[in-house]
């Protein structure tokens, strides 16, 4: 089975956690377009989402889907997203697509954080794919320099903005053993918005579409 069919096949497999009436958070990327078509297509209707990016918001919209702020919202009940890595405690590297601050925000404020990935994004040490962290731009260099110092090869994202104004340094060459440790500590450099790695705020559930059809479900314990 292709890695397509195996995201649609976890995406499908979210629907279960999505209750009649409610207004949910829905992540940014391939694998989270497959859950807005599963939205669209599914008889148990949304009250509305809140986006966790501008191409989200979009598609959203294009779904039929009304779109709510999240100031106005309160808590949120579910929030559902897919992970460029995921490990055995769900702790996530996301910001493939940029939206990671946007992205990190939703997660906070939901109740339940539902993961959608295939099973190529589980590993048992996080950091083979490159970290992302948004910067504000007149700190790119001196960010960059703090974290050549933690062990880290950043690169600059190239010729990209994200929604918020702000440019993607995607860190390379790091094996993430502690990432608790590693968030706080990155979160800490000034210039910083926030770092990729999702490890203060884990996933709930991980949904994680097989080669043979089927969706493996872990729970965060």
């Amino acid at each position: 089975m292709s890695s397509a069919k195996m995201k649609k096949a976890a995406a499908n497999a979210a629907m279960d956690w999505v209750t009649d009436g409610s207004i949910i958070g829905v992540g940014t990327g391939s694998t989270a377009d497959f859950f807005i078509e599963a939205l669209a297509a599914n008889p148990r209707k949304i009250k509305g989402a809140v986006a966790s990016s501008d191409s989200t918001a979009d598609k959203l919209s294009s779904a039929g889907i009304e779109l709510y702020d999240l100031n106005s919202t309160g808590t949120l009940s579910l929030y559902v997203d897919g992970a460029d890595e995921a490990n055995q405690q769900l702790q996530l590297i996301k910001g493939g697509g940029g939206a990671l601050t946007r992205e990190k925000i939703v997660a906070a404020a939901s109740t339940a954080f539902v993961c959608i990935a295939d099973s190529s994004k589980q590993v048992t040490t996080l950091g083979q794919f490159p970290l992302p962290i948004e910067v504000l731009p007149m700190a790119r260099s001196f960010v960059a320099r703090e974290i050549v110092k933690i062990g880290g090869d950043p690169e600059l994202r190239d010729r990209f903005t994200t929604d918020n104004g702000n440019v993607i340094l995607d860190i390379h060459n790091m094996e993430i053993t502690n990432a608790l440790e590693l968030e706080h500590r990155i979160n800490q450099i000034a210039g910083i918005v926030t770092c990729g790695l999702f490890a203060h705020r884990p996933a709930d559930i991980l949904l994680v579409g097989q080669a043979d059809g089927s969706v493996e479900k872990i729970t965060r314990q």
